[in-house]
């Protein structure tokens, strides 16, 4: 029986730019590149070398720790560089894309036949595992874990993001598969918004979230569910075109890593959909689609959590949206902050915007405001529905306090969990850098 969550805290900031559900044919240029740091928790060790010849589905790059979980390329074609930062760090694999796709067959599977260990070999060698991340330590899980469940939130909130259920849409069998496949590993939970479509998911349980962001984060939804104790395991999917992946896998028996994304954010001056490839470059999707002549910024995901990029950058493994919103770095605004600003969104009613109404408002890269003390003032609390004292948790892990950030459950927590409580500190801290370095030590601490 479905189960339905209300939760009173949260914020929806309306951006201007949502992309319209349409979508618009890109013709690729054909450069893509497998990103590492695109998979948390994984250090690479790269298979190939300058001038292989792979198909899509071979494996680009390993988990060094665990050698087994592989990552997949997207196309096939020839490998045109592994670029390496510092201390050899690799940046990403590079491949030139055939003009006629060929793919790896990895056959045709039913998955009502499996069970879970067959499911997770196919994942491991398909190169689709490490899509897969889990709780405690928001990290790309690895097979020897022992999941007590699986979590999949099919609900995008965060502003401007690409709406699943529009992404979906005729795609509701592979999802199926995907969750079947899912369930084969442990009793795996889906967590939809208010008058889903996706209600009626078979082999799943299925929880509505009704409430203002972030009700679709996936470690939300575990916390309200079943939250993690210290020494348990929960597998999550955060992103569930994932889902997807995996279901193509199992129904066609190649590695398809299509998928939706949106071009939004105020800068654009057409926000639409498009259909692309994990790892495809972004210079053909953004060529045109705002004006040069403005100092912008891009962000490769969404708003609140995706990372600066450029024009040449690559589609990210987890991202459904590029965004473009101004850099903010050529304002000129008279009177500065005696302003009423009725154009500019203010969470604590500082600008007399409130007045406007549900207006959507646009925002530009600038913090506002240089870091500053903590100050223990609730503001984290009123847009974190979890059971957890973020404020505490913050000071705990910037103090090195271990002891004192397992009480306070970290092992719950996610760097995207705190993204609306950075957006509303006012002592202008990176929280979801901290919460990252605080979990980085735990999982060293305890390896």
């Amino acid at each position: 029986m479905k189960q339905v969550f209300n939760l009173r805290k949260g914020l929806d900031i309306r951006l201007k730019g949502k992309a319209e559900e349409q979508k618009i044919q890109l013709k690729s240029n054909g450069r893509y590149a497998l990103v590492p740091d695109d998979f948390e928790g994984v250090t690479p060790k790269v298979l190939v070398h300058e001038g292989d010849i792979v198909k899509a589905g071979d494996a680009l790059f390993v988990n060094k720790q665990y050698p087994q979980v592989r990552f997949a390329s997207p196309v096939s074609g020839k490998v045109t560089s592994v670029e390496r930062g510092e201390r050899r760090k690799v940046l990403c694999v590079k491949v030139e894309a055939d003009a006629t796709q060929q793919y790896v067959e990895f056959g045709k599977k039913d998955v009502s036949k499996l069970d879970g260990n067959a499911v997770v070999d196919a994942l491991l060698e398909a190169g689709l595992f490490g899509y897969i991340n889990q709780l405690p330590y928001a990290v790309s899980t690895n097979p020897e874990t022992k999941p007590k469940a699986i979590f999949v939130s099919a609900l995008r909130d965060k502003p401007l993001a690409c709406d699943f259920e529009y992404e979906v849409k005729g795609q509701e069998q592979d999802f199926q598969t995907g969750l079947t496949a899912l369930s084969k590993i442990a009793k795996t939970y889906v967590g939809v918004g208010k008058n889903s479509s996706l209600s009626n998911l078979q082999n799943v349980e299925v929880n509505e979230f009704n409430g203002s962001c972030p009700a679709g984060n996936v470690g939300v939804q575990v916390n309200h569910v079943s939250p993690v104790n210290k020494g348990e395991v929960v597998w999550t999917i955060g992103d569930p075109t994932v889902v997807l992946f995996i279901g193509r896998l199992f129904n066609t028996g190649r590695v398809d890593l299509r998928r939706t994304v949106a071009l939004c954010g105020s800068e654009v001056q057409k926000p639409v959909h498009v259909d692309m490839l994990v790892g495809e470059e972004l210079s053909t999707l953004l060529s045109n689609s705002y004006d040069a002549s403005h100092s912008v910024r891009i962000i490769n995901g969404n708003v609140l959590t995706g990372r600066q990029t450029t024009k040449d950058g690559f589609l990210g493994a987890h991202s459904s949206e590029i965004t473009v919103i101004p850099e903010g770095s050529d304002a000129d605004e008279m009177l500065g902050w005696i302003m009423p600003r009725f154009k500019q969104f203010s969470v604590n009613r500082s600008y007399f915007s409130w007045l406007c109404g549900k207006k959507e408002f646009e925002a530009d890269a600038r913090i506002k405001g240089g870091a500053r003390h903590m100050i223990m003032s609730g503001e984290y609390d009123k847009v974190l529905p979890m059971d957890i004292y973020g404020e505490y948790l913050i000071k705990a892990i910037i103090t090195g306090d271990i002891d004192r950030q397992e009480q306070l459950g970290i092992y719950e927590v996610a760097p995207e969990d705190f993204a609306l409580a950075e957006f509303v500190d006012s002592s202008k801290l990176e929280l979801q850098r901290i919460v990252r370095e605080g979990l980085n030590i735990l999982r060293k601490e305890n390896a």
